[in-house]
């Protein structure tokens, strides 16, 4: 697999802008017009494949935009390289906040000086895809290069596939384990052994926790019990993938564990502060379940916790029906609505990414999240970054429901807050539950994306 763009060795020549400027000119209009067609340069990528050995667009200068919300999106480094492979095209970087992109966007898409490529989130699927062109590589080529483009298959076509992945893990503040007398050899594998080690990372004033052995206060429980109702066999959508499955003998058998962990173990308590990544943060909670997000938060905002990160815990030892929900960062889509050139542009310039390892790479590195390009499995860079290092061994095991609606989310943490501070019947808290989640989702079209799971029989 060649991994970045290099010269043939004969040519002697040390960067790109040098073979450019020898066959490049400033024409009339101001632009540089490419004339080489032979860069001296060597195919990239092992199935999808990217030759830049040609000219883009008859070499006759042309901009595109990108769009992104995202400052370490890797395609804006990618960009720069690709304008000096080809020094005739222009990719300009639009880069709006998150809530200013998906007002925008949309607007743009619908006319035809939107832009040509744009970063996409999954979660805006619905409204993205009438707008997206379908990418032009073979189906079978991205399959053998990729992992996860079967769920995003539709009518024989792709329009965009997760470039690397995320799910959660248990971050653990390796100060206070090593206080408590623990060592690598005390790594819970269960949930059981969780309990237990929370219990010696859990200090006392009284009847005062002063330091949690393990902490899920804010955020987490919405991503937690999905992966827990995973590897104990339960999905969250019931047969016709239409319609959520949240009240079940699961779902509250999960909660109440993690009520238990609290009001029995007394390893943590539902005041002792409203985020646990805060209280992490400070020093004052030894272990919380995270994304792999969490990650640059503490490098940024709490740079002196030293801390670890080890694989989510699972029922037993055995390998559970999945280890946990994962989510995708997308690959580019490519604006339908743009011009015939701009359009071709696009594809090439989505197929460089593709075909170069720089792009999972910088983006996995990111972002903590593990690539789905099988040639980077064992990337010791990648390797070497703790999150996506516990993550490794499990990517045949984490399974994506598709972009569901928010709903499913915001309810259960609205149902679980019933019942851990407003002391509502468990029970009845999740058939309540259950009720808003199906009300709020009776006019949406999703379909979960559950089945596309490789061990998707396994719970039949």
């Amino acid at each position: 697999m060649k991994a970045k763009s290099v010269y043939k060795a004969m040519l002697g020549l040390a960067a790109v802008g040098v073979l450019a400027a020898c066959g490049s000119s400033n024409n009339s209009s101001g632009g540089t017009t490419d004339t080489t067609e032979d860069k001296g340069m060597e195919v990239l990528g092992d199935s999808v494949t990217f030759d830049p050995n040609k000219l883009v667009n008859d070499g006759e200068p042309i901009e595109i935009e990108y769009w992104t919300w995202n400052e370490g999106d890797p395609a804006i480094t990618m960009a720069k390289e690709y304008e000096k492979i080809y020094p005739n095209v222009t990719i300009k970087i639009v880069n709006n906040p998150w809530d200013d992109y998906w007002t925008k966007l949309p607007l743009a898409l619908k006319g035809e000086s939107g832009p040509a490529i744009f970063n996409i989130h999954n979660s805006q699927h619905d409204i993205l895809i009438p707008y997206l062109a379908p990418y032009d590589i073979e189906v079978a080529d991205l399959q053998a290069d990729f992992t996860s483009v079967d769920p995003h298959i539709i009518d024989g076509n792709v329009y965009y596939i997760d470039s690397m992945i995320n799910t959660g893990n248990i971050y653990y503040n390796k100060t206070l384990w090593a206080d408590a007398g623990l060592t690598d050899a005390d790594i819970p594998q269960t949930w059981d052994e969780l309990r237990e080690v929370a219990k010696k990372l859990t200090k006392m004033d009284g009847d005062t926790i002063t330091q949690a052995g393990f902490n899920w206060n804010g955020e987490t429980y919405s991503a937690l019990y999905q992966g827990l109702n995973y590897q104990n066999g339960q999905l969250l959508f019931k047969d016709d993938g239409t319609v959520v499955d949240y009240d079940n003998d699961t779902t509250k058998e999960n909660l109440q564990f993690l009520i238990d962990l609290y009001d029995k173990d007394q390893v943590g308590s539902k005041d002792f502060g409203a985020e646990s990544s805060q209280s992490f943060g400070n020093g004052q909670s030894a272990m919380v379940y995270k994304w792999g997000w969490f990650l640059n938060e503490l490098d940024t905002n709490y740079p002196d916790i030293d801390y670890g990160v080890f694989a989510t815990p699972t029922p037993t030892t055995d390998t559970p029906f999945a280890y946990d929900r994962y989510n995708g960062e997308s690959t580019p889509g490519i604006n339908k609505n743009q011009s015939d050139a701009q359009q071709a542009v696009a594809q090439d310039f989505l197929r460089y990414c593709l075909a170069n390892d720089d792009y999972s790479i910088k983006g996995a590195l990111s972002l903590a999240s593990f690539p789905t390009k099988k040639s980077l499995a064992e990337n010791a860079d990648i390797l070497a970054n703790p999150v996506l290092e516990a993550i490794a061994p499990r990517v045949e095991r984490l399974i994506w429901p598709g972009p569901f609606p928010a709903t499913v989310e915001s309810t259960g943490t609205e149902t679980m807050e019933d019942v851990l501070f407003n002391g509502k019947d468990l029970d009845t808290a999740i058939t309540d539950g259950q009720s808003k989640m199906e009300s709020d989702m009776k006019d949406t079209d999703f379909t979960s994306l559950e089945d596309a799971y490789q061990y998707f029989d396994e719970v039949k």
